[in-house]
């Protein structure tokens, strides 16, 4: 029997559920939007998840 991939709301969410949910998978990072979890995730390497959390933080992206 598979296990249900365990999905993690992010701490810094908003009030309106503006936030994405993480998983770790094996060697790899799964993220997906908390008001559409049927809707699709990506997976990152855990390098490319870091960088991307990096950049948010640093306000490089337009969120």
């Amino acid at each position: 029997m598979t296990r249900p991939t365990p999905w993690r709301k992010s701490s810094h969410s908003g009030t309106q559920g503006d936030c994405v949910e993480v998983a770790h998978l094996e060697a790899q990072v799964g993220v997906r939007d908390s008001k559409d979890p049927e809707g699709g995730h990506l997976v990152l390497d855990r390098a490319a998840a870091r960088t991307l959390v990096r950049r948010a933080k640093a306000g490089d992206l337009d969120l």
